[in-house]
């Protein structure tokens, strides 16, 4: 490798780094505030604890962010070096494009690699664990399990939600009933309650008072217009049985959350009992891993010409064009996402069109600034 391959790679490589760093800590103060911060704040996750999850988010989010980086620092290199005019200076020395962006394709053939690394083991494992640790850490102190100010879905069948929490008393609570299909079948507020945990049968019981609730049809509970109307009681439980909640938690593993085996063998187990609905969420799951992997080299290749064509240096600039494009890409997987319970159009096959799409509009942008 020359001079010139070394002092572009090594530019590529350390701008790429930052800006997956950049997109990853935003993920990841995402996954914060969305999944522990209300834990760390009610005292249910030690400090140490909640460090380590933050650990456990990073493959999580690379799996995101990688695509997202790649794109965002090839343009901003390139996008510099042709607005310097160096991309000029070395065309006019005889270099042609593919020359000049050799170690940019082989930098994304490596991500690539690692994409796949990531999203088929590191990622899997990585999600599984920080799942269990957070359950478990919140099942040490299941009094604290009912966060103010927070919509408490875990709980099965049932959404509560209170606004205020002093010790084991509760002020102003709020409650819904789920049917099998989520559908709220009662919604009910109390002015007061208490919390408890009874440690012989592993249940936590909130004791609801001066309770207000609304009772909805049962066939339809979507139908306002079939109400059965509001009553007041005095006194509601709401039990739990929080082994049982914490072992679903830890059971539950979607198909983004396996690895590259587990998913082989799920969906071979589908297959082998004719449940090709199912099968096919799974397919549908491993293609969207392995060409959102593809899509980073995609990417890579379309910012090379994307990049020098704009000639920009402004950072703000290269970052959004690299948010817009990355945005479309998944808003195409998410489209063909919605036709996984349509086996017989084979959305495991059209999962992958986002990343060929991409690929071709990045070889067909390479050749028009080649013969440029």
């Amino acid at each position: 490798m020359n001079l010139l391959h070394r002092h572009i790679l090594w530019s590529v490589l350390v701008t790429c780094l930052a800006a997956v760093g950049l997109f990853a800590s935003v993920l990841i103060l995402g996954n914060v505030l969305k999944d522990m911060m209300g834990y760390l704040l009610a005292g249910q996750i030690e400090p140490i604890t909640f460090l380590y999850l933050m650990g456990l988010l990073v493959p999580y989010v690379a799996a995101y962010a990688l695509p997202m980086g790649m794109l965002a620092g090839v343009l901003l290199v390139l996008g510099r070096m042709s607005a310097q005019q160096e991309i000029t200076a070395m065309r006019a020395s005889g270099l042609s494009l593919f020359y000049v962006a050799r170690p940019v394709i082989v930098l994304g053939l490596l991500a690539t690699m690692a994409a796949l690394l990531i999203n088929f083991e590191f990622m899997p494992r990585a999600r599984s664990a920080y799942k269990a640790i957070l359950a478990d850490a919140v099942q040490t102190n299941p009094l604290s399990f009912i966060v103010p100010k927070t919509f408490v879905r875990d709980f099965p069948g049932v959404v509560v939600y209170v606004e205020e929490k002093k010790g084991t008393e509760l002020r102003d609570i709020w409650f819904w009933r789920l049917d099998d299909e989520n559908r709220v079948r009662e919604a009910g507020r109390a002015k007061s309650g208490e919390v408890s945990f009874d440690e012989e049968t592993a249940a936590l019981e909130v004791t609801l008072r001066e309770v207000t609730a609304e009772a909805r049809n049962d066939t339809d509970p979507e139908d306002f217009s079939r109400v059965r109307g509001t009553s007041t009681v005095g006194t509601v439980p709401l039990v739990f049985e929080v082994d049982d909640l914490f072992n679903q938690r830890k059971a539950r593993i979607k198909y983004k959350s396996m690895t590259f085996q587990q998913l082989t063998t799920v969906r071979d187990g589908h297959a082998a009992k004719g449940n090709r609905e199912e099968a096919m969420k799974v397919s549908l799951a491993i293609s969207e891993k392995a060409s959102t992997a593809v899509a980073v080299l995609a990417f890579t290749i379309m910012a090379v010409p994307l990049g020098i064509r704009v000639s920009r240096t402004e950072t703000s600039a290269n970052l959004g064009v690299a948010l817009v494009l990355v945005m479309s890409y998944y808003f195409l997987t998410i489209i063909v996402s919605w036709l996984e319970k349509q086996p017989s159009l084979r959305p495991d096959l059209l999962m992958w069109l986002p990343a060929l799409l991409f690929t071709g509009l990045g070889v067909w942008l390479f050749r028009r600034v080649e013969r440029a």
